[in-house]
C-alpha cells in the first residue's frame, strides 16, 4: 500500500515538474520578479534618471534665499529621496540660465521677484514639465515664503513673526495600553506584509485547484482512471493526488521565496558593484522589529506554517472531491467558482482588517476554515489576535481538514468512476451517508 502510494506520488510530481512548461514558467516568473524588483536600475541602464540629482537654482531678487531654503528643508524632510535634491543660489543672468537648460538635465530655475501689490511673485522655469511631486513641493515652499514676506512687511516684531510662521504643534495621546504609539506606521508595515503573504498564497491555491481538476479529468476522459483504480484503491489514488499537488505548490512556493531573495540581493548591486542604496530586506526586518511584529512572527511562525499547510491540504481535498464528480474540465470549472469566491472574500477581508480594527466580525471570520489562513495571520501581526487565538484557529483548520478528508473520500469513491453529470448533487449527498 505504501509502495503504491509513493509510486503514484513520485509519478504525479514527475509529471508536473519534469515538463517544459514548468521550467519555462519558472524562468518567466524569475525574470519577472527580478525585473520588478530592479526596475529602477534597468531604466537607469537605458538612460533613466532615477539616481540623477535634481538641481534647484534660485534667482533671488528679494533677498529671501535663506528663508526659501529653510522652508524647502522643512517640507521635504519626510521625503525618502530628499538627498537627491540640491538647492543653490546663483548670480547668473536669467537669460544664461535659460540657455543652459537641456533635455533630461533635472534643472529647476526658481525666480523670486518683489511686488508692491502681491508682496512676492515667482517664476519656475524648466526644460520639461515639472511633474506632480516637484510641482506640489515647490508650490508649497513658495506659498509659505509669500506668507512670511507679507507678514514681514506688516511691521511685526521678530517674536510675533516667528510665532505666526511656526508650524502648529500637534500632540497625540493614545490611552489604550495595547496599541503602539505609531499605529499608522505599523498599519503601513502590516499592509506590506499582507501583500507579501496573501498574493503568493492566493496564486498557489488557484494553481493547486486548477491542477487537481485538470489531472483527474484528464484521467477520466482518457479512461485511464479505470486502469489505475483496478490496481490501487480509491483511497490510495485520492491520497496520491492530494499529497502530490500539495507538495508541488510547496515546491513552487519555495522557489518563489528563492527568486525574491535573489531579487533583493540584485537590487543592492548595480552593474556588478555594490551601491549605497537601502537594503530592502534589512529595512523590512528592522520595521518588523521596531513595531514588535518580528517577535510575533518568531512566536507564531510555526503555527502559521501549520495553518498554511493544512489549508493547502483542505483545498486539495475539496478540489479532488469536486473533480471526481465531474466528467470534463468545463464542468469542474463551474464547480470551482465557489472556491474562487471564498478566496476573494478572504483576500478582501484581510486587506480591510486594519480598517475594522478590533471588529468582532473579523475575528469570527478568522476562525472559519478556508478563510482563516488569509485573515488570522494578518490580524495576529496587527495585534488584534493573540497567540492562543491563532492556535485555536489553526486547530479548527486541522480538524476541518481531517473531517473533509474522511467524508470527502466517500464522495471520491463514488464519483471517481462516475461518467454521468445527471443527478450529481444527489449522488454526492447519498455517498456521504455510506460507510
Amino acid at each position: 500500500m505504501k509502495d503504491k502510494l509513493k509510486f503514484l506520488i513520485k509519478q504525479s510530481l514527475k509529471k508536473k515538474i519534469d515538463t517544459k512548461w514548468f521550467k519555462i514558467a519558472n524562468v518567466i516568473i524569475l525574470l519577472a520578479l527580478l525585473t520588478l524588483m530592479n526596475i529602477d536600475k534597468i531604466i537607469g541602464f537605458f538612460g533613466g534618471d532615477f539616481n540623477n540629482e535634481t538641481q534647484i537654482i534660485v534667482v533671488d531678487n528679494v533677498d529671501q534665499y535663506d528663508l526659501f531654503y529653510s522652508y524647502f528643508e522643512a517640507i521635504t524632510d519626510g521625503i525618502e529621496d530628499y538627498d537627491k535634491y540640491k538647492v543653490e543660489k546663483t548670480n547668473e543672468s536669467l537669460t544664461a540660465l535659460k540657455e543652459s537648460l537641456e533635455a533630461n538635465d533635472n534643472k529647476i530655475i526658481v525666480v523670486l521677484n518683489p511686488s508692491n501689490e502681491e508682496y512676492l511673485t515667482t517664476e519656475v522655469i524648466t526644460y520639461d514639465p515639472l511633474g506632480t511631486t516637484n510641482n506640489q513641493m515647490i508650490f508649497s515652499v513658495l506659498s509659505s515664503l509669500k506668507t512670511t514676506v507679507a507678514l514681514q512687511e506688516s511691521n511685526l516684531t521678530e517674536k510675533e513673526l516667528a510665532t505666526l510662521t511656526s508650524p502648529v504643534e500637534m500632540k497625540t495621546l493614545v490611552t489604550n495600553p495595547d496599541l503602539a504609539e505609531e499605529s499608522g506606521s505599523k498599519d503601513t508595515v502590516a499592509s506590506l506584509l499582507i501583500v507579501i503573504l496573501i498574493i503568493p498564497f492566493f496564486f498557489l491555491i488557484t494553481m493547486l485547484t486548477q491542477m487537481i481538476g485538470a489531472d483527474i479529468n484528464e484521467e477520466k476522459s482518457t479512461r485511464g482512471m479505470e486502469i489505475i483504480i483496478s490496481n490501487v484503491s480509491p483511497q490510495i489514488h485520492f491520497l496520491s493526488k492530494v499529497i502530490s499537488a500539495t507538495l508541488f505548490v510547496v515546491i513552487q512556493g519555495l522557489l518563489l521565496i528563492v527568486y525574491a531573495v535573489i531579487g533583493v540581493i540584485l537590487s543592492n548591486v548595480s552593474l556588478g558593484t555594490a551601491t549605497e542604496s537601502t537594503n530592502v530586506l534589512g529595512g523590512i526586518v528592522q520595521s518588523l522589529k521596531d513595531f514588535g511584529m518580528l517577535d510575533l512572527l518568531v512566536q507564531g511562525g510555526l503555527v502559521i506554517l501549520v495553518m498554511f499547510l493544512f489549508t493547502l491540504l483542505a483545498y486539495s481535498i475539496l478540489a479532488g472531491v469536486l473533480a471526481s464528480m465531474t466528467t470534463s474540465i468545463e464542468d469542474y470549472q463551474q464547480l470551482q467558482t465557489p472556491l474562487m469566491i471564498i478566496l476573494m472574500i478572504g483576500y478582501y477581508v484581510a486587506l480591510m482588517a486594519s480598517v475594522f480594527e478590533g471588529a468582532l466580525f473579523i475575528k469570527v471570520l478568522a476562525y472559519i476554515p478556508m478563510l482563516s489562513f488569509l485573515i488570522a495571520p494578518v490580524i495576529y501581526l496587527l495585534g488584534q489576535f493573540s497567540l492562543l487565538h491563532l492556535i485555536g484557529s489553526t486547530l479548527v483548520t486541522v480538524i476541518c481538514t481531517i473531517l473533509m478528508y474522511r467524508y470527502g473520500l466517500r464522495i471520491y469513491k463514488v464519483g471517481i468512476l462516475n461518467y454521468s453529470s445527471k443527478k450529481l448533487w444527489k449522488k454526492m449527498f447519498r455517498s456521504l451517508k455510506e460507510r
